[in-house]
């Protein structure tokens, strides 16, 4: 049998009887794989979800997987590639027939298809949009031509609208007639006459009341509407923040043009979330299958900086060169003091970062904010220096060094929940993105003010 790069881990390690793709599982799917026993990988694929083959593709290595679909073949379902990860999603429709891709992409929404060939090459994207029928394929290119990271490119094209004047009646025949509804919708979208959007019923409401009852006194009182440039991320928050289901999009003259669902909304959350805590490490946009120069490339240039910021620290280090030589404990005691700076400021940053993020932190709070976090600073500092302080007057036996430790972690601590608040704050009214570097400067921060405060304290009072 051959090699495989597959490796399930520890045992206890998602080995829960309810998750399908087990280690058992992913072992029969290889052999069959490496036997070309067709049969067994089809019965062994049939019942894991479209997100969970996914997950197989993408933890395989790069031959067994091109063994994979090609076995598999027309049983390719088209959700396996929305859910695919970007880094493998081009590699995946490469390795697919024509045939088969354009089997998959059929069964696609308007928005999965959008999703999935904004970022392909144009052989690729041709090859996808050629796939589609004549109304589909404009509906995708129409949905390419707006900005990127916009509702235009979130929102579905598949909507249930009604007149407004519509009755009970008159929507659930609708539904029974029409001759192809979209696979999961929530609400009927209310429009008047100039296909403005008026309202949205639920479906629950419509199958709980009466034939002859109006729509319009079905509406839902929450009904908010969204501009199809709007940015993703203020639509992900909008629906985080009013609990919406679904809400339709509509153009420059308020006409309906699509309709973004929960599940979208909620995959760019995570998506966010998941930049934010990348961004905040330094590593960019990587994932686990980047190759080694791809994922060297994105983290290069913030190792970069953090290199130019940690001389800068060493460059005040050295001016008090002559008070390390006189007083070695200093060496011993440095990295303490720069290391519960900058532990407590990346505390404060993380705090400050997801504040932004979910617009909690304004401009209406944040001198409360930042007050709050210096005086937790002030707090968590004489906590320490108290310790500190107790520590060096016992290691080296005087109180002076105890003295000069316990001052210099107070000062650190509080210029750490000032600087962790305050330096993503700034970042983000100049319109960069707080989580985008704010952890190096931040560092920087508390290393050049902990280094300088215990240095120069211990040259004022200790020579």
């Amino acid at each position: 049998m051959a090699e495989h790069d597959y490796d399930p881990g520890p045992e206890s390690e998602r080995e829960d009887d309810d998750y399908p793709l087990n280690k058992q599982a992913v072992a029969r799917i290889i052999e069959a794989v490496d036997t070309g026993n067709r049969d067994l990988l089809v019965s062994e694929m049939e019942p894991l979800h479209a997100a969970d083959i996914a997950d197989l593709l993408e933890q395989i290595n790069s031959s067994d997987r091109r063994g994979l679909i090609a076995l598999y073949g027309q049983e390719f379902d088209g959700d396996i590639l929305s859910e695919l990860d970007d880094s493998i999603r081009e590699e995946v429709i490469g390795l697919l027939t024509p045939e088969v891709l354009a089997d998959a992409v059929r069964e696609l929404d308007s928005d999965d298809v959008v999703d999935l060939v904004e970022d392909l090459e144009d052989r690729q994207q041709a090859a996808i949009l050629s796939a589609l029928e004549d109304s589909d394929r404009i509906a995708v290119q129409q949905s390419l031509t707006y900005p990127e990271y916009s509702a235009g490119r979130l929102m579905q094209r598949e909507v249930v609208v009604a007149p407004e004047h519509w009755c009970v009646g008159d929507a659930i025949d609708y539904m029974r007639n029409v001759k192809e509804l979209p696979e999961q919708f929530y609400h009927i979208i209310l429009v008047d006459p100039r296909l403005h959007p008026v309202g949205n019923v639920t479906l629950g409401r419509i199958m709980a009341a009466r034939r002859e009852v109006a729509l319009k006194d079905l509406v839902e009182e929450m009904f908010h509407t969204i501009r199809v440039t709007r940015d993703e991320g203020d639509v992900a928050y909008m629906f985080n923040q009013y609990h919406l289901i679904s809400a339709p999009v509509v153009d420059e003259d308020d006409r309906l043009v699509g309709v973004i669902t929960i599940d979208d909304a909620m995959a760019v959350l995570d998506d966010e979330h998941e930049e934010d805590i990348m961004r905040l490490a330094g590593v960019g946009e990587g994932g686990l299958n980047d190759s080694v120069i791809e994922t060297s490339k994105q983290r290069v240039p913030w190792l970069a900086v953090n290199l130019l910021t940690a001389i800068l620290a060493s460059l005040v280090i050295a001016q008090f060169e002559a008070t390390i030589t006189q007083f070695v404990a200093l060496a011993v005691l440095m990295p303490i003091v720069a290391s519960m700076g900058g532990n407590a400021a990346t505390q404060s940053l993380t705090v400050a970062v997801r504040a932004l993020a979910t617009k909690d932190l304004t401009g209406s709070n944040v001198w409360r904010v930042l007050w709050r976090e210096v005086m937790v600073g002030m707090i968590n500092g004489l906590i320490f220096a108290a310790v500190m302080g107790g520590v060096g007057i016992l290691w080296f036996g005087g109180p002076e060094l105890g003295y000069v430790i316990a001052a210099a972690m107070v000062i650190n601590l509080v210029i750490a929940g000032l600087a962790g608040s305050a330096i993503p704050v700034m970042m983000d009214r100049m319109g960069i993105d707080p989580a985008l570097g704010s952890g190096t400067f931040v560092t920087t921060v508390t290393d050049v003010v902990g280094f300088f405060a215990f240095l120069g304290l211990a040259a004022m009072f200790l020579v």
